[in-house]
Formats: C-alpha cells, sequence, structure tokens
C-alpha cells in the first residue's frame, strides 16, 4: 500500500478530525490507536503503524491480541519506540482493569462457577502460557484479593499448596478459589490438576480455609472442579 501523510487523507479517515466531528465511538480500532500513537515516520503514517500492530496477534486486526503483545514485538515495528510501546502496554494493562472493576463492582461476589468464567475469560484464554490465580475470599464471600501465584509453561504452572495457603492467611481469608487456564484451548483438567484441588481441599480442612472451586479456563469454555465433584 502507498504511503500517505495523514494530512492527504480523505477527512473520514483522518482519526482527530472524525472524533472532533462525530465523537470518539465514531471511529475503528485502526483510528482509535493512530490517536495514541500519535507521530508515524516517513514511511509510515501512525494510521499505517496502528493497523501494523493490530495484526502482529491477528492477521485480521482483532483488537483483541493488542492485550498480548509484548515489548519486543511492538519495538520491533519500525517507528515504535520503547516509550509509545509502554504506553499501548499500559493502555492494554488499564482495559483489563476497568473491565474487572465493572465486572465485579463494588461488591464483588462470585457464587456460581460461570460468574468466576466469566470474569477471566477474556483475561486469560488467549495466553501461550498457563497462569494461576487464587481468589480470596471473606466471610460473606466477597472478594478480597485476586493474585497471580505464577506463570508456567505452555503446559504447566508451577504452585504448591502451601504458596496458596500462605497467600489466604496472609489477608485472613476463609475461603478461596483457584483459578488457571490451558493455553491449549482445552480445559480438561489433567491428573496433576485434579491431584492438586484434592491436596489444596485436605489442607484447607485442617486449617479452617475452605476450598470453594478451581476452574481451568479454555478458549471457549470451562471446568468447574466443584461441578465434577472434586471441592
Amino acid at each position: 500500500m502507498e504511503h500517505r501523510n495523514m494530512k492527504e487523507l480523505p477527512k473520514e479517515d483522518q482519526p482527530y478530525e472524525r472524533c472532533l466531528k462525530e465523537g470518539p465511538e465514531s471511529l475503528t480500532d485502526a483510528q482509535l490507536l493512530s490517536v495514541i500513537i500519535r507521530a508515524g515516520t516517513n514511511k509510515a503514517n501512525s494510521l499505517e503503524l496502528a493497523r501494523q500492530i493490530l495484526t502482529l496477534q491477528d492477521p485480521q486486526g482483532g483488537i483483541l491480541g493488542l492485550l498480548h503483545l509484548t515489548l519486543p514485538q511492538l519495538t520491533a515495528i519500525h517507528g515504535i519506540g520503547e516509550v509509545k510501546a509502554i504506553q499501548l502496554l499500559c493502555i492494554g494493562e488499564l482495559s483489563r482493569r476497568i473491565w474487572k472493576a465493572r465486572a465485579i463492582g463494588n461488591h464483588p461476589r462470585f457464587i456460581e462457577p460461570r460468574e468466576v468464567a466469566d470474569f477471566y475469560r477474556e483475561d486469560m484464554r488467549h495466553m501461550e502460557q498457563e497462569q494461576f490465580r487464587v481468589m480470596l475470599f471473606n466471610t460473606r464471600q466477597i472478594l478480597i484479593r485476586d493474585i497471580l501465584l505464577s506463570k508456567g509453561t505452555v503446559n504447566a504452572t508451577l504452585t504448591s499448596p502451601r504458596e496458596i495457603f500462605i497467600e489466604a492467611l496472609r489477608y485472613q481469608a476463609v475461603s478461596l478459589i483457584l483459578v488457571h487456564n490451558h493455553p491449549s484451548g482445552d480445559p480438561e483438567p489433567s491428573r496433576e490438576d485434579i491431584a492438586l484441588t484434592k491436596r489444596v481441599r485436605e489442607v484447607g480442612e485442617l486449617i479452617g480455609i475452605r476450598l470453594l472451586d478451581h476452574i481451568v479456563i479454555g478458549d471457549v469454555s470451562y471446568v468447574s472442579m466443584k461441578e465434577r465433584g472434586f471441592c
């Protein structure tokens, strides 16, 4: 595609002008991103850079890919330096936190496995490594902490009941839910997943901190260990 200066583009393709006239909701994903990037290079304007970024994870240019980009991936694009790359990573993290804050509201209660899965799915389903989290609850089953315990390889995380209950005792939790993802997209629990669930349940019974569930997140589905009878 031939490079064109932003001012040479039709008015409807100039993000600032379109935003002023019609509001930010009128902009495409690439146009929104180009506003953040601000300046391009002599070889690519900010809109062209935005389109390059959006296709790094998804050839179709999906916006969700932005949440899973790394600093080296971004800085590999000519025209995206370290400062711009960090700004883009921070925007992705802000969007995650805004979405979570909206999802849990002021009194975050999680009663059904589906509610836990819905809360984490978009954040965890595209990850290339397993991530293991623990949700800690008070006596009214209100979430008091959401803690990332470990990141693992493509098919395994490294965690133990000891690490889990150190955090639970630190925040005086009375119950907890374990959550981890399967990068393969298949949420079917492994033997190790089941064994860990049983160990955590047994230790929790001894010290008075109840394991409510262990949710395994896949691409479009999840498995609840409670529903399978392991909690």
